[in-house]
């Protein structure tokens, strides 16, 4: 069986140091920030990234650039037969589309994931493919496997402050102004290819309770998985480190059976969320 390499982007929150540990390779997002381009994790840090945005400055994401997607894809075809390429969900960016169409070019050597996720979950998917490759599955294999168990994933973030919802045109000023004054805090959704509302909560203990629900509902009624047994159960956040891990003991009270991973949200979801939020993601245990 030939070698296969996993490709994914920085939108999977994978950093550049852990993608060497890993021996896969993460394309960096370009972001647009005062007029100027950056890349996620080579000339742009967590720190800067939250400093920039909370200083108001104007930010906007695209995809890796044609040449460096190409470029990376012919290096590894020099050493590996194949390539896993991991995006994030074509429902939230074109970028899968775009690898799609630059992958008919490679007479199959190339496969890419549309599965659907993004950040943690993206992350979940592209571990799941290492794994599966260690086992000798192919890049078609890997890519049939990671499709197949597209759907079986779930996040929800509470989001902090309003600010960045309304500045990126996902709710009106309006509501962003009344959700202000009554101090909401809106938990969101991901189930699949879009950002979704999901509940509004009064505090963030109420967000979080909320949250944990959600999960525990989840596992049991859409999972069909009382205890999560079968699930990864991850912790994920913007910015303030110390209020995940918090948030992370409280998850072990209600999965005490798991071995939470806390990781930040990728920057392509913090643009549109800002500092502060707070999630939790399941993913489904692939069987090898």
């Amino acid at each position: 069986m030939g070698r296969v390499a996993v490709v994914t982007d920085s939108n999977s929150g994978i950093t550049q140091s852990e993608a060497s540990e890993l021996g896969i390779t993460v394309l960096p997002m370009p972001f647009f920030m005062n007029g100027e381009t950056y890349y996620e994790d080579i000339n742009l840090t967590q720190e800067q990234f939250y400093e920039m945005l909370e200083g108001g400055a104007e930010i906007s994401t695209s995809m890796p650039a044609v040449g460096d997607v190409t470029d990376q894809w012919d290096r590894l075809l020099e050493e590996y037969d194949g390539i896993v390429h991991i995006p994030m969900s074509s429902g939230l960016s074109s970028s899968c589309e775009t690898a799609y169409m630059l992958a008919q070019s490679y007479d199959g050597k190339v496969q890419v994931v549309n599965n659907q996720r993004i950040s943690i979950t993206q992350k979940r998917s592209v571990l799941d493919a290492l794994e599966l490759a260690a086992h000798g599955r192919s890049a078609v294999e890997i890519k049939d496997i990671l499709e197949r168990e597209k759907m079986e994933s779930s996040i929800y973030i509470m989001v902090d402050t309003l600010k960045y919802l309304k500045k990126g045109g996902r709710i009106t000023p309006a509501a962003a102004a009344l959700g202000t004054l009554l101090r909401l805090k809106p938990v969101l959704q991901i189930q699949g290819e879009k950002l979704d509302a999901f509940a509004k909560a009064r505090t963030v203990k109420q967000a979080k309770t909320i949250m944990t629900d959600a999960m525990t509902d989840d596992c049991k009624n859409r999972f069909h998985d009382p205890s999560g047994s079968s699930l990864h159960i991850d912790i994920a956040y913007t910015h303030d480190r110390e209020a995940a891990l918090q948030f992370e003991k409280e998850v072990k009270e209600v999965f005490p059976d798991h071995e939470c991973v806390v990781n930040p949200l990728s920057l392509s979801v913090s643009c549109h969320i800002g500092p502060g939020a707070l999630a939790i993601a399941c993913s489904h245990r692939i069987k090898i």
